[in-house]
């Protein structure tokens, strides 16, 4: 009896060892797939560490191309759009119809307002002449011209004010110096100067294609060494256009750029070196010092070249344009104005504001992106397509 009571409490001992060991077994089976799972996990979240890091690495590489790419597509830019097989004269009025809409068109819709002339009728027209940047002295000299010419011609009706206009107009824009670039003898060199952000290397660009398809030997020197991306510009222009640039590193004398592209220039017998400056500030005057010097460089290691100083100015700023050329007329001798980006503002008349106030040329305009769109100012030309239908 005590023995078959032993192997059953035996037996049944066995059997809860055996259970037991089955649910120790089970749970070292799960313990070891949590573990294995852990360690997936854990491989996994190194494997996206390692992506991650791939990622990264790509993304810098990419981010240390993009000053480069962005320079590359601005200066493309113009190259993606179809070609205009336009005339001159018509991109040209494309690019002022703006100016037209604020000038001659609001004209026209006083000419048809009004059956006679009288003082309403001028003081209107001011305000439409300075609203586009034509200028108060500027408007107050045309308005009192046409006054004059009213009453000694007799003139009553207001149609003909169209035609004096346009006549006066032209007449101011013919009173300066020549318009054309100082380059028709060689060696000749041109200094570009402006703010940042005028177009000022771009149109170094379209300059020195233009003059290379007329025959002429160009090379180009990047002196605005304080800026890489500016280096940079100036080089795909370079590479674009089929010409060489002289150049430095970031942050070189500017000085020493000059004279290194004046000597190449002179080795290389070329025909026309145009030289890129800073975008200094009009209010910093220690830059505009450093712009002396480079100009005496010039003068002291190229006084057999013609001569020819170009600020760039962005019509869209207006009458803060002349405040800019004042100061850059006190620090060096102007010889031409380049009046960019027309094409994007209403008040065009500052062409006649700034040539007229500061005596200086305009002898290059932009009226849009294109390399064609970089035109020789001719001040005939300018006025017609203002007031042509």
């Amino acid at each position: 009896m005590l023995k078959n009571i032993w192997n059953k409490l035996t037996n049944k001992g066995n059997k809860e060892i055996e259970e037991k060991e089955i649910i120790m077994d089970v749970d070292e089976i799960e313990e070891n797939e949590e573990n294995e799972d852990v360690g997936e996990e854990i491989d996994e979240i190194e494997d996206n560490k390692e992506i991650k890091n791939d990622v990264d690495d790509l993304q810098k590489e990419e981010k240390n191309l993009d000053t480069h790419n962005e320079i590359s597509t601005k200066v493309e830019n113009d190259e993606e759009k179809p070609v205009d097989k336009v005339g001159l004269f018509q991109r040209l009025k494309n690019g002022l119809s703006k100016t037209k809409k604020s000038i001659t068109d609001k004209v026209d819709t006083l000419i048809n307002s009004y059956k006679s002339i009288d003082e309403d009728f001028f003081e209107e027209l001011e305000e439409i002449l300075i609203m586009a940047d034509i200028g108060v002295n500027t408007t107050m000299e045309i308005v009192d011209e046409l006054k004059e010419s009213v009453k000694s011609k007799g003139i009553k009706d207001p149609q003909e004010i169209k035609i004096l206009l346009q006549e006066k107009l032209t007449d101011m824009l013919n009173e300066l110096e020549s318009t054309k670039l100082n380059t028709g003898s060689t060696p000749a060199i041109i200094l570009v100067v402006g703010v940042n952000g005028v177009g000022k290397t771009t149109s170094i660009g379209k300059i020195a294609n233009k003059l290379k398809n007329e025959g002429k030997k160009v090379l180009l020197a990047a002196g605005d060494t304080f800026r890489a991306a500016a280096i940079d510009q100036l080089d795909i222009w370079g590479e674009r256009v089929g010409v060489d640039v002289i150049k430095h590193q970031e942050g070189s004398d500017p000085g020493a750029v000059i004279f290194d592209a004046i000597q190449a220039a002179k080795a290389r017998n070329i025909d026309v070196l145009i030289c890129d400056t800073a975008g200094r500030l009009h209010n910093k005057k220690n830059l505009m010092n450093e712009l002396g010097k480079i100009f005496n460089i010039v003068d002291r290691e190229y006084p057999e070249a013609n001569k020819e100083v170009l600020l760039v100015l962005d019509a869209t700023t207006g009458q803060n344009a002349i405040q800019q050329a004042k100061t850059f007329k006190e620090v060096t001798n102007i010889t031409g104005l380049v009046l960019t980006k027309l094409d994007g503002t209403a008040k065009g008349g500052i062409v006649i504001a700034i040539s007229r106030e500061l005596k200086i040329p305009v002898k290059l305009i932009g009226v849009g992106e294109q390399m064609e769109d970089l035109q020789v100012f001719v001040p005939n030309t300018f006025v017609k397509a203002l007031f042509d239908e």
